[in-house]
């Protein structure tokens, strides 16, 4: 999928990287300067905190962290499960967080952005997840993901996310 980037993404101030930087620092998530690697401009690295503060998540295990990513109304498509608000969103990860999903983490990278208009944005991301004690994704754990993120109040959040596994 191509990047679309318009005239108005492209003439924002040169401060996205300081925006970013300061979303995930506010979160207590670390910065991954190479997660933004293709995607340089300041709009598409603050789009791309969104991706960043669910891998944060992750890493603590924290699902009431996890869940405040999303809208209100958010939408989370996992595994069978069709998860249409924040609160069932929670509830799942704290299960998993509390059971199989324990000690558990995700990794990934974009692949894909695309802004659908001022205030959303489409985004591709490859990875999937990292059990307890392992070091790296197994093959048969590796999914995309398309994540619908808007911007609400000033802040971009996630609206939907669903994952589908890559088989080989």
């Amino acid at each position: 999928m191509p990047r679309e980037t318009t005239a108005r993404h492209r003439e924002l101030p040169g401060d996205g990287e300081a925006v970013s930087a300061r979303i995930l620092a506010e979160a207590g998530v670390r910065e991954d300067p190479k997660y933004f690697r293709d995607f340089p401009s300041d709009e598409e690295r603050e789009v791309l905190t969104v991706p960043q503060l669910i891998q944060g998540a992750w890493l603590e295990n924290d699902a009431d962290f996890f869940a405040s990513v999303f809208t209100p109304d958010g939408s989370l498509l996992i595994q069978d499960e069709e998860l249409a608000d924040r609160e069932e969103i929670r509830a799942f990860m704290a299960s998993g967080f509390a059971g199989p999903l324990r000690g558990a983490h995700v990794s990934g990278w974009p692949l894909a952005m695309r802004f659908l208009g001022p205030d959303t944005a489409l985004v591709v991301t490859q990875g999937g997840i990292v059990r307890n004690g392992e070091e790296d994704v197994a093959p048969e754990r590796e999914i995309r993901a398309v994540w619908v993120i808007v911007r609400r109040s000033g802040r971009w959040r996630l609206m939907s996310h669903q994952s589908s596994p890559i088989r080989g």
